[in-house]
């Protein structure tokens, strides 16, 4: 009996050179089968890039616009219908890409973009009673994610299972920090469960330059000289820790999908191109002290916060699930 082995492809590049970029993508999604595998014609595909903040644009905290440039032209080429959506930490998902040079391909392939802040939300676990995903995102034909490698000073590393919470709507992501912000171990299988119910089709992540130290965004730029894909989130992540040489269960996404059984150990993963041990760095700078997840903020106000929006979220609403 044959089993399944999930596959993370894994490639050397330097370069957000257009054509040089879009070699670099061709070649890291063949062994995928290309993006033809993962988009078929008149598909709405979701491009889910990491727009954290536009108040920093030089400092690689956001999914570089070369790369989503790249990844929207071959979804078109492919017969898809790409749009960007995000629900950043700060301002809104236009305006932080915008700050971070994406007018000029929005404007040129005419690419909507959408705030994953109203809508209607839909409830989609069992599990933890109030998780809300954006429903633009759970209606998506196609998930693209396409996270940025980065030091996160609550969650060790940020990677692609922390860059799926951007479909959570913005007002629910700080309900969540504080909800499950007390336990990094809840909080971890909390965003374990966003990404196992978004379920990308497709993870493209920016490692060409890292963003390494405090972040997500106080760190620095670290040129780190990879690009990964894989349509197993929780391998690709899996895949970046080891080249990082940190550990999965300092990283509580990691330690979260292993305790639940959806993270493959290493030799479970098949790299048809460059293995983990080929692309290992042993100076990635961690954050210098880990914060709590709940911000500390007072018990006075995260009381206030946690009533409001108890009466916020029994509003009616619908039960869905992607795919």
């Amino acid at each position: 009996m044959q089993t399944y082995k999930p596959s993370v492809s894994l490639i050397r590049a330097t370069s957000y050179e257009s054509e040089a970029l879009r070699e670099s993508l061709t070649t890291l999604l063949e062994p995928l089968g290309g993006i033809a595998a993962f988009v078929k014609p008149g598909q709405k595909v979701l491009l889910k890039p990491n727009l954290l903040t536009g108040a920093r644009p030089t400092k690689e905290c956001t999914t570089r616009a070369e790369l989503v440039y790249e990844v929207a032209k071959m979804v078109i080429e492919a017969g898809g219908k790409p749009f960007l959506g995000d629900s950043p930490a700060f301002g809104s998902a236009k305006g932080v890409a915008i700050a971070n040079g994406y007018l000029p391909f929005i404007e040129e392939l005419n690419l909507p973009i959408r705030e994953f802040h109203g809508q209607r939300y839909q409830t989609v676990s069992e599990n933890f009673n109030h998780l809300l995903l954006c429903k633009e995102a759970m209606e998506a034909d196609v998930i693209i994610n396409l996270p940025k490698v980065k030091s996160h000073l609550q969650l060790t590393l940020t990677m692609g299972v922390k860059n799926l919470f951007g479909c959570v709507p913005g007002k629910m992501k700080a309900w969540w920090h504080m909800e499950a912000g007390k336990d990094a171990n809840r909080f971890g299988e909390m965003l374990v469960e966003t990404a196992k119910t978004i379920n990308p089709d497709l993870t493209i992540l920016d490692g060409i330059i890292g963003h390494e130290g405090n972040g997500p965004s106080g760190g620095e730029p670290r040129n780190l000289g990879i690009l990964a894909a894989a349509s197993d989130v929780f391998a690709l992540d899996r895949a970046i820790v080891e080249i990082l040489n940190v550990s999965p269960l300092q990283v509580p996404t990691v330690a979260a999908s292993q305790r639940l059984g959806v993270c493959p150990e290493l030799d479970e993963i098949e790299f048809p191109l460059l293995h983990p041990d080929l692309l290992q760095i042993s100076d990635w700078r961690l954050p210098d002290k880990l914060m709590p997840i709940d911000f500390a903020m007072p018990r006075v106000i995260k009381s206030t916060f946690k009533h409001l929006y108890i009466r916020f979220i029994k509003e009616p609403m619908n039960t869905y699930s992607r795919g």
